[in-house]
């Protein structure tokens, strides 16, 4: 018999085939069967692109810079940039602020 895979959300052991995607009967979370769990650091854009180290990403809303009397302005660009844990998950240099940590619901990968 052929061993289903868990359930990423909440671990039951309990999921069943649904045409082309699984189904947890526990928390009804859905998932594609072509699509493997993805292990380690996932980090999605405002539009759910994923994201890698060294990507270029945009920044899509106005964003107040703490300590400084400054905005970052939609459109501004941001090159090369470095996936870290944490609340603020990217690491990134903008030129004219310098280094900077964003969330990643601000940006759209380019």
């Amino acid at each position: 018999m052929e061993q289903l895979p868990k359930c990423p959300e909440c671990g039951s052991e309990y999921t069943y085939e649904d045409g082309q995607n699984y189904v947890c009967p526990e928390c009804a979370h859905e998932w594609s069967q072509s699509v493997e769990v993805e292990e380690g650091l996932v980090v999605r854009d405002a539009n759910g692109n994923l994201l890698t180290d060294g990507d270029t990403v945009t920044v899509i809303k106005d964003l107040k810079v703490k300590g400084s009397s400054s905005t970052l302005k939609i459109g501004t660009r941001v090159k090369n940039i470095r996936l870290v844990e944490g609340d603020h998950n990217i690491d990134c240099k903008i030129d004219g602020f310098g280094a900077m940590k964003l969330k990643s619901e601000f940006v759209k990968k380019n």
